[in-house]
């Protein structure tokens, strides 16, 4: 465990409860000390991101973790948005979804997406999943400055 995880956090955009809370529990069994945040549809993230009721004190997170199924605003739409917004652009988004469509793995790349992830169907690959976002994303690489929070 490296101090940078005490400054860094992720927001993670699911709809789905369950999904949360299992992406939740990996993520602290594989000693995560980064900060999660969690909203459950695309418009949320971008309240998230903007600080918007009732989100007005919200940091800037270090990392986005994207489902694309959402309810209001898809993932691609949210994905969308942050690309073409000049704060948010920088930010390293991790799309984690159900889908394996050829399609969505190309758009997504295409707007910009980070990574490309399924999810998978039991605990322990989804606990290797999040250890592995953790050593690159959180242990490994250098991230954009975030300051501003």
């Amino acid at each position: 465990m490296t101090n940078k995880q005490y400054n860094t956090s992720i927001l993670i955009a699911d709809d789905d409860a369950d999904d949360r809370m299992l992406i939740e529990q990996a993520f602290r069994e594989c000693n995560l000390k980064s900060d999660l945040y969690f909203v459950e549809d695309g418009e949320e993230l971008m309240d998230f991101l903007h600080q918007r009721q009732p989100y007005e004190s919200a940091i800037r997170p270090s990392l986005i973790i994207l489902d694309l199924n959402m309810p209001r605003k898809n993932g691609i739409q949210a994905l969308r948005e942050i690309k073409a917004n000049e704060q948010f652009r920088q930010i390293p988004v991790v799309v984690l979804t159900t889908s394996t469509a050829e399609e969505d793995i190309l758009r997504t790349y295409d707007l910009g997406v980070s990574s490309y992830i399924s999810k998978p169907f039991d605990f322990s690959t989804l606990l290797d999943i999040t250890t592995t976002i953790k050593k690159y994303w959180i242990d490994t690489v250098s991230l954009p400055d975030d300051s501003t929070r």
